[in-house]
């Protein structure tokens, strides 16, 4: 009899510590920094907008900046450091050429569809990153991670069929060249934030950023010099064209500078997931700031792929100890 009544206040403390398991400070932080990725993502989406809009067509040439600020930051802090690289050299050629050619596809999908377009197919990361991972990083996922992302897709579909009447939808020169634009640089986007991933977990933030800033330089001045010479003379520098170009630029760094601290705090998988949200964000800009209209369907999208965030991340603090475990090691 006395262990019957026990049971409500057994079950009390169960609900308290499934309440303390997710509100632990890397999963609150997790979360935060995934939204704050997610906005400045928002961000570089109206800028690349608003210069399709004036007819400027240079998506290599909008990231050059990014690559710059990346070797200045990272590289001079490695050449201070002055410590023996933790990954060969080449490896981060690679990623240099994936990374640029991932933003590069996306960027220029801008001039051939509409941004709600781009940042729906955008999503086609997810699977990639999931397949990636499990196959290559060898990345356990539990049936509860799987219901979060499903959660986040759902809320995603809902804005696909929302946006299936929608003006903004049908807006672009070409879109499904557009699309598939987007669904080959979303490719390469996977295959980039799961090789950062290995990099972090592996190796070193600030020597990844540096080399990555150093080759995508590199690899971005090429490409300027073979497709977009004529592109950059021909443009008139007014401080409408400016300001979203560098806007661009300064919101690439910051997020480039984000993502590998919440590579080695969720992974991935989470990283992509929080970025559902861009599309959700840029909606409440066109509502607060543009005063369009949406319809309501975006705000139970965005409560799905919040929820479907906050699945995903109860119980990443344990998880994460276990990957660190298993991290696989780079050969010097």
């Amino acid at each position: 009899m006395s262990s019957l009544l026990s049971l409500p206040k057994q079950m009390r403390m169960m609900k308290t510590l499934n309440c303390k398991k997710f509100f632990t400070k890397p999963t609150l932080l997790g979360l935060a920094l995934g939204q704050f990725l997610s906005l400045l993502i928002t961000s570089t989406g109206f800028s690349s907008s608003e210069l399709a809009n004036r007819g400027i067509n240079a998506p290599t040439s909008q990231s050059f900046l990014n690559y710059v600020l990346l070797v200045i930051v990272y590289g001079s802090l490695l050449l201070y450091r002055r410590k023996p690289l933790k990954a060969k050299w080449y490896y981060y050629i690679l990623l240099g050429l994936v990374d640029v050619e991932a933003n590069f596809l996306v960027v220029k999908a801008y001039q051939y569809t509409s941004i709600t377009s781009v940042m729906l197919l955008d999503c086609w990361t997810i699977p990639c990153v999931l397949f990636l991972t499990r196959f290559f990083l060898k990345t356990k996922y539990r049936f509860r991670k799987f219901i979060g992302i499903a959660i986040c897709v759902a809320g995603l579909v809902t804005v696909v069929f929302s946006d299936v009447h929608a003006a903004d939808r049908s807006r672009g020169s070409g879109p499904l060249k557009g699309d598939l634009l987007v669904i080959a640089g979303a490719t390469l986007y996977g295959v980039s934030n799961v090789s950062e991933e290995f990099f972090v977990k592996s190796a070193d933030r600030v020597e990844l950023m540096a080399f990555l800033g150093i080759f995508g330089a590199i690899i971005s001045a090429i490409q300027i010099s073979l497709l977009e010479r004529h592109e950059l003379k021909s443009i008139h520098w007014s401080s409408g064209a400016t300001l979203p170009f560098v806007g661009f630029s300064l919101a690439m760094f910051v997020f480039y500078s984000g993502v590998p601290v919440l590579l080695k705090m969720s992974g991935s998988t989470m990283l992509n997931l929080s970025l559902l949200t861009s599309d959700m964000w840029s909606v409440l800009i066109r509502i607060f700031i543009y005063h369009e209209k949406v319809d309501w369907m975006y705000f139970v999208a965005f409560a799905a792929v919040t929820l479907g965030l906050i699945v995903y991340s109860v119980g990443d603090e344990n998880e994460k100890k276990n990957v660190e475990e298993e991290a696989p090691q780079i050969q010097v």
